[in-house]
């Protein structure tokens, strides 16, 4: 697995994460994945290897998530889940990071870190 960052470049945190692992010597690939969002298969697996459940993952204060009609007392299938993010890649809480095949999500930025 390739070490990477889901990242939008408009989110302060991502910068901030982009720049940490800058500092570490830490290559990865950027995927702005506003641009080319990750499939719903592959957010699953993400949320799998780093132990949390796909809802976990979803913002639920973006305006796109009011107009879905979603809510965090909603309730899907994983699956459904993975499918709006992919559908919806606003929805995606970022950044997130793959590090010789851990993955964590870069909340706060000094998070990642810890897989470094």
């Amino acid at each position: 697995m390739k070490n990477k960052i889901y990242h939008n470049p408009h989110c302060s945190k991502s910068r901030e994460t982009l720049q940490l692992l800058n500092e570490n010597n830490v290559s990865v690939e950027i995927i702005e994945y506003l641009k080319t969002p990750p499939s719903a298969e592959e957010l699953k697996k993400l949320c799998s290897q780093m132990g949390i459940p796909p809802k976990q993952l979803i913002r639920f204060k973006e305006a796109i998530a009011k107009e879905l009609g979603i809510s965090k007392s909603t309730e899907m299938l994983d699956s459904e889940w993975c499918q709006i993010m992919s559908d919806n890649p606003k929805l995606i809480e970022r950044p997130i990071v793959v590090f010789n095949g851990k993955v964590i999500l870069g909340r706060p930025p000094q998070k990642v870190l810890e897989i470094l």
